[in-house]
């Protein structure tokens, strides 16, 4: 594990909490030597984890779309800042670039891309290792709905064991840093059974 791609809000929410392990995680990913690939904003949660992992010495690449760096939302501070055409291409050149991803807290921009990379790996088009930092229990009813998924047949128990859960950056790190790629069909049952 490399690189480390994180996904967050470009909001720094009303908690401090957040932006307090948004410092937190910057920090100890650069002390893995651990580089950071994200969506290239300056602004809320992004710009806070950007700059920790800078500030720490560790190398961070932004990837963002022409449109919003005529926002002026770009941070121009950067090891590295690939602007691309799109939300699509965006997302795809972070998963190209990452080994691993974390979700910290943020809204709709931040569940979309962790449930498309986890979407991903259920179709087994990548077998990179997908975590969620619980910060302040953010996240613990979002698993719950995962559960509840699984309970109703919407989400199969081996798929619900792409996404790790943890409170602790470091015990966090250590399993996606540990994580061994599993091959799993979505469709493996009906293929056999159906």
């Amino acid at each position: 594990m490399q690189r480390v791609c994180v996904y967050c809000g470009s909001s720094p929410g009303n908690s401090p909490v957040h932006a307090g392990a948004a410092r937190a995680l910057g920090r100890r990913l650069a002390e893995r030597g651990l580089g950071l690939v994200y969506g290239g904003g300056h602004v809320g949660v992004m710009g806070i984890i950007a700059d920790s992992v800078l500030a720490a010495g560790g190398e961070v690449t932004g990837v963002i779309p022409q449109r919003l760096v005529d926002a002026e939302v770009a941070h121009l501070g950067l090891t590295r800042l690939e602007v691309v055409d799109s939300m699509h291409t965006r997302k795809a050149r972070m998963a190209e670039l990452s080994d691993a991803f974390i979700a910290l807290p943020g809204g709709f921009g931040t569940l979309d891309e962790l449930f498309e990379i986890l979407t991903w790996a259920q179709l087994g088009l990548h077998g990179k290792p997908c975590g969620l930092l619980n910060v302040d229990g953010y996240y613990t009813s979002l698993v719950q709905w995962i559960d509840h998924a699984v309970g109703e047949g919407f989400v199969r128990p081996r798929h619900r064991d792409l996404v790790m859960l943890d409170d602790d950056i470091d015990r966090l790190l250590d399993r996606l840093s540990a994580h061994e790629p599993v091959a799993i069909s979505k469709w493996v049952d009906v293929a056999l059974h159906g």
